[in-house]
């Protein structure tokens, strides 16, 4: 053993032999803490033995027949590796028919008279010992037969129809068929109620060994090898089952503890079979281990209570089974230690505005210490949503500010002590690019400048860094940095790129781009940019099967650099006049060597780009015809959907024109059931994308395949879809359905999945239909109407939404497919419970008081359950629409009218009015209403006569009419009459007063006393107050104790002589009181 070291060296070069080390080898480390053990180490020599004699008879076969040339090579450790080779040392060439198998033999599936030989000698190299060991040579003579005898597949190994095989979990599993028969059978593998596990899955010797790395117990299960040529098929079925050495699911960890704590150590391991746990204190049984009282062994954990010093101890975890075992070592240390904290004192942390700030704080003790934090020397503990405390110690500041630089201080404590350690931090301004470069188009030969200002924080030194297209600038002496800028003097075509100037600091980096374009100098003082002139002069060289060489010469660039040729080719044997893209490339190249299809009779044209544009096509080059060859690809999108339930509708893309590669295009359709057929059934059409096979089952898969052929041959063999035969409705209804109601609109509702093989098509999900069967509280025989709701997949609960409360529902569920809906299930009842109410249908206020209000509602469209009564809420308004004390009143559920009283007169109430079941209150209605006011406010509030403006408009109205009155007694004096005819000759008005039936002249009012007064009165009440349906305008005040009146048309029709005047006999008075105004209008 090393001095100072735990390694132990063998050294058998000096003499000796390995055999005596063989053995099993275990390291132990002691100290005064316990002891840990190492897992088993074996040794055990190589071995490479010589082969056994034995005597070999010639091999003597038949042409077509099988044979197995046997190696049985010695048993050596490790185990050899095995080949066959002739005697000139050449390996024996292997194919379908002919290969090793894993045991090492020969296989024959059908022997050819070329397999006649001596030398057929099987070699085994074992590598440890660098030795190769030889087996004699076989013989082996065929004998030819004419004709020969075709035969079906039959298994050389594994023999019989079953076998089992068992693998470790981790490892590769291999799996062997080899066949005879003639022709050479072909072998394909196959997992029975599964599939090939992919990307894990391969295939070795010509498939006839399936390898699948890194098993699981997944991959249990029969896995079927099938052996088929033209005459028929063999099979044979590997029942695989996967053990597993035992692996760790929770592997024991160290455990510092402090005196007194509590603690446990955890050990779990699964495999197959199952693990069993054992664990050793120092290297030694448990069991027989020296007791502590602070230890039990509960199975695959140790639990620790009230530990002490002396508990310290290493413990080791076994967990073996008949594969493997697994050994952990765990160190249980009881440590009584008080805080220690290791991050450096003072350290300084800078971060930038606005990102993270992390300070550490690692620390160590027992027990283990509670860390915090505080700001600033007499700062308080920080907490809140701003700051993150990691378990580590670290704190992260998520978002850091320019106030949050300072002195930070880490408290660390534990019942033996307490440490603290102060950390600094600063927070920096964030380095901005201020004005950036600008994108450029520059002339040649003339000078550019990209800008670049930058802002940064005065405490950090930042360096300014210029790339071109991402590599440092070029070595010349024309590119001039300055401290904000790039200048570039007699700028060339090579300038021509992406600009970008990065601006770094020790805590963050910036960066912008501009790109410059370099364009032709003006040959005259005005600069004409078009589009380039088309390409000419194209010419075709190098012409081979599958490739042509194309050149051309460049047009004219008008002033604008050319960046890219176009080619475009035209088939002037499938799609003539139509140009199809076949490649771009750089404005620099003039050649170009083209990849071509088979069958095509090609013309090229190129096309010049520039910034401009795109120039017109060149001229077509000459045409050039590929030969006719096998098509390359195959349909593409192939598919196999059934139409009906007992067919199968295969449907591909077909290939185009050109991709044909020969006349006679043409597709070979095969299918078969899968799992069920081993024959292909196969048909050739016609240039078609369609098949339909008639009379398959309904619903089942199918592998199918479209391979394209030619007049030439066929397309490389295509690849295998599944497709699957026409959908049937489904058979069976979903069962065990339940309801849930969560809420009063809301339910659950689950099922039982049916099988899949009764739903005859592709899962699509479940259909719930429900419908509301009644209210509760009244019988509704409206139209019923049903909801559907989809929930997709195989999914087997749902939600139903919008559900009326108190309400009973049935409901069925059925199972989609593609082809429609299966039958429903029984119809499932269920109710929703009670729920608030909606507003009621309306509120109506009536009748007003001066001292009350009526209120008449109806009940709510959707009550939602019982009503048990109603809510009314009201407060008064005053005239700054302060809103006063609110007053409730409940009601009971069966009255729709309410008559308030005790309220306030010429008061404006808010009211809220609402109903309730059991559940609680529904939405509300609101409406305002006004108490009337008292008789007496009523006059002081519309008696205009005690208005100033309306006194002034009287006086005006009075002076008026006294100046007219002067006017007629003027008048009345000289002609002692009044006459009005004259007047009323301009005025044919059928409702004027009366006439003289002897003449037809109105009458002459006198002044007596016994004249009428004017209708519906003009006197004044008692109250002094005016009602307005009363004339305001008599003027019986302005009469020398006469009713002077006015006639409809204002005319004034009284006289003031003092002489009494007969009426008309016939008196005809306006059925309204004339105003003042048409009393001024008619005198105008």
């Amino acid at each position: 053993m090393k001095p100072n070291s735990g390694t132990l060296v063998i050294n058998i070069m000096n003499g000796g032999k390995a055999e005596a080390y063989e053995g099993v080898y275990q390291c132990t480390a002691r100290n005064e803490r316990g002891a840990a053990i190492s897992n088993n180490i074996v040794i055990r020599p190589s071995r490479s033995p010589l082969w056994t004699k034995e005597k070999l008879e010639p091999n003597q076969v038949r042409e077509g027949d099988s044979l197995v040339l046997h190696c049985r090579p010695p048993v050596g450790l490790p185990p050899p590796i095995i080949f066959w080779m002739d005697n000139a040392f050449q390996r024996l060439p292997q194919s379908e028919r002919v290969s090793q198998g894993l045991n090492g033999d020969l296989y024959f599936s059908n022997v050819q008279p070329e397999d006649t030989r001596e030398d057929y000698i099987c070699y085994a190299r074992f590598n440890h010992t660098q030795t190769i060991q030889q087996k004699q040579p076989i013989s082996v003579k065929v004998f030819p037969t004419k004709p020969v005898t075709e035969r079906q597949p039959v298994l050389l190994t594994p023999t019989g129809s079953t076998s089992t095989k068992v693998e470790l979990r981790g490892n590769v599993l291999l799996l062997e068929c080899i066949a005879a028969g003639l022709p050479t059978p072909v072998i394909r593998w196959i997992k029975e109620g599964g599939e090939l596990p992919a990307n894990r899955t391969f295939f070795e010797n010509f498939k006839k060994t399936l390898k699948i790395i890194d098993v699981s117990e997944a991959d249990s299960g029969n896995y079927k090898c099938i052996a088929r040529n033209t005459l028929g098929s063999a099979h044979h079925v590997i029942s695989v089952t996967v053990k597993a050495a035992p692996y760790w699911i929770t592997a024991p960890r160290n455990l510092v503890l402090s005196p007194g704590e509590d603690g446990t150590l955890i050990c779990r391991a699964n495999g197959n079979p199952k693990p069993n746990i054992s664990w050793l204190a120092n290297g030694v049984p448990i069991a027989i281990a020296p007791e502590d009282p602070s230890r039990k062994v509960d199975g695959d954990t140790i639990i620790f209570s009230h530990v002490q010093e002396r508990s310290s101890s290493v413990y080791q975890c076994n967990a073996s089974n008949e594969y493997g075992y697994l050994l952990a070592n765990a160190f249980v240390n009881v440590l009584a230690e008080p805080p220690r904290i290791l991050t450096p004192p003072n350290k300084l942390y800078q971060v930038i505005t606005d990102n993270p700030a992390l300070l550490d704080c690692a620390y160590f003790g027992s027990p283990k210490p509670e860390i915090e934090w505080f700001k600033g020397v007499k700062g308080s503990i920080l907490r809140g949503n701003e700051y993150i405390f990691h378990d580590n110690g670290t704190l992260e500041i998520p978002v850091a500010q320019k106030d949050s630089t300072g002195t930070y201080t880490c408290v660390a404590r534990n019942e033996l002590g307490k440490i603290q350690n102060e950390v600094q931090l600063e927070v920096k301004d964030p380095t901005m690019i201020i004005k950036q470069p600008e994108y450029k188009v520059i002339q040649r030969y003339s000078h550019v400048s990209f800008e670049c200002i930058i802002k940064h924080d005065s405490t950090l030194l930042p360096t300014v860094i210029w790339l071109k297209d991402n590599n440092e600038l070029p070595d010349d002496e024309r590119f001039l940095v300055g401290k904000d800028n790039l200048t570039i003097m007699n700028v060339t075509d090579k300038d021509d790129g992406t600009y970008t100037c990065i601006v770094n600091t020790t805590l963050d980096s910036v960066s912008a781009s501009a790109v410059l374009t370099v364009v032709a100098a003006p040959p005259t003082p005005a600069i004409i940019y078009a589009r380039p002139n088309p390409p000419f002069d194209l010419e075709l060289t190098g012409q081979l099967e599958r490739s042509v060489e194309l050149s051309w010469v460049p047009g004219d660039e008008n002033n604008s650099p050319i960046t890219t040729f176009v080619i475009e080719y035209e088939d002037g044997l499938h799609e003539p006049g139509v140009w199809h893209l076949q490649t771009e490339v750089p404005g620099t190249q003039t050649t170009v060597q083209l990849k071509l299809s088979p069958y095509v009779n090609y013309s090229f044209r190129v096309i010049a780009v520039n910034e401009i544009g795109r120039s017109q096509p060149s001229e077509p080059s000459e045409q050039y015809l590929t030969k006719s060859a096998n098509p390359d690809e195959n349909p593409s999108n192939v598919q196999g959907i059934g139409s009906v339930p007992d067919n199968l509708v295969i449907t591909w893309e077909s290939l185009k024109g050109f991709q044909s590669n020969g006349p006679g295009l043409q597709y070979k359709v095969s299918w078969r059931q899968k799992d069920f057929d081993d024959e292909w059934t196969s048909v050739i059409v016609a240039n078609v994308s369609k098949y339909i096979v008639s009379g398959t089952p309904t619903f089942v898969p199918y592998e199918i395949k479209v391979q394209a052929l030619n007049d030439l041959g066929y397309a490389p063999e295509p690849s295998e879809v599944i497709g699957h035969s026409g959908e049937d409705l489904p058979m069976v209804a979903p069962g065990n359905v339940q309801v849930h109601v969560i809420n009063s609109t809301l339910a659950k509702v689950h099922w039982d999945p049916v099988p899949l093989k009764t739903v005859r098509g592709h899962l699509q999900g479940y259909k719930v239909y429900y419908w509301k069967v009644q209210s509760l509280p009244r019988r509704s025989r409206r139209h019923i109407e049903k909801k559907i709701l989809t929930f997709r997949g195989n999914k087997t609960f749902g939600m139903l939404p919008g559900l009326e409360p108190y309400s009973s529902y049935k409901l069925n569920v059925r199972v989609v497919n593609g082809k429609g809906e299966g039958p429903a299930s029984p119809d499932k009842v269920f109710k929703t419970p009670e729920g608030v109410p909606s507003s009621p249908s309306f509120l109506k206020i009536t009748n007003p008081t001066l001292d009350s209000l009526t209120l008449e509602w109806g009940s709510p469209t959707h009550p939602n359950g019982v009503l048990t009564s109603y809510i009314l809420k009201f407060q008064p308004i005053n005239n700054t629409h302060e809103l006063g004390p609110l007053i409730e009143i409940r009601i009971p559920a069966n009255e729709s009218s309410l008559i308030l009283k005790n309220l306030n007169y010429s008061t404006r109430y808010k009211f809220y009015f609402n109903a309730q079941t059991s559940v609680g209150s529904g939405s509300q209605i609101t409406e305002e209403a006004v108490t009337i006011m008292d008789e007496a406010m009523a006059s002081r509030q519309v008696d205009i006569a005690t208005q100033g403006w309306f006194i002034g408009l009287m006086c005006a109205v009075a002076l008026l009419i006294l100046i007219l009155l002067i006017v007629c007694f003027i008048r009345r004096n000289k002609g002692g009459k009044y006459p009005v005819k004259e007047k009323e000759d301009a005025h044919a008005d059928p409702e004027i007063q009366p006439m003289k039936e002897d003449d037809g002249t109105f009458g002459e009012y006198s002044d007596a006393e016994d004249h009428k007064p004017l209708k519906k009165g003009s006197r004044t009440p008692s109250d002094r107050t005016v009602k307005k349906e009363d004339s305001d305008d008599s003027l019986v005040d302005y009469g020398e104790g006469v009713n002077g009146q006015f006639n409809e048309d204002g005319s004034f029709i009284g006289q003031y002589s003092g002489k009494k005047e007969k009426e008309p006999a016939e008196g005809n008075e306006s059925s309204e009181a004339p105003s003042p105004v048409n009393a001024m209008n008619s005198f105008v």
